[in-house]
């Protein structure tokens, strides 16, 4: 009985992290290989593992087992040091449903849900964690206008998000 209650708590663990919060729907249509590449992260809701960090890029590319490399990179200036992440993300149903669970760290997962997306050109994703805590903005460029700040800000405030610690990031060193 209590392995079976410590594997119930290990699933309980590792799967809670990887639902969608209320509010947020994922962008269907979705094509992975569009998706792929460099992203500039426009802003975020802080948390620990990006705290502080500026010229924020995330950088997806196909795994040969068809899950997608994940590399996070920004920069720390209080120490002066680049920091990267490596992670590994699959899709937790459906590839054209923009759900997809991301791991840094083994077994453990976490969501990450496109519920923002040009589907035109893919240009800028909104990306939420699976909960309100964590936000998103990326774009394919390093700026963007005042008006794609503003629908971004619109549209999470509509899915539920607060953006009183909305962070801009710097991204200065990005531009052209």
């Amino acid at each position: 009985m209590y392995r079976l209650a410590a594997l119930l708590l290990f699933l309980s663990l590792t799967g809670g992290c990887t639902g969608i919060p209320a509010g947020v729907q994922p962008v269907t249509g979705f094509d992975q290989e569009r998706y792929l590449g460099t992203w500039y992260e426009i802003a975020r809701l802080d948390h620990s593992f990006e705290e502080g960090l500026s010229q924020v890029t995330a950088k997806y590319s196909m795994n040969a087992d068809g899950s997608i490399q994940v590399i996070n990179r920004g920069y720390d200036a209080d120490s002066g040091e680049w920091k990267e992440a490596e992670g590994r993300a699959v899709f937790t149903g459906d590839p054209g449903v923009a759900h997809l669970k991301v791991s840094f760290f083994g077994p453990f997962y976490s969501s990450y849900v496109v519920f923002g997306l040009d589907k035109s050109d893919y240009s800028y994703a909104y990306v939420s964690g699976f909960d309100h805590d964590y936000l998103w903005f990326l774009s394919r460029t390093p700026t963007v206008s005042e008006k794609a700040m503003e629908r971004f800000k619109s549209r999470a405030r509509e899915a539920g998000f607060d953006l009183d610690e909305l962070i801009v990031v710097d991204q200065s060193s990005n531009r052209p």
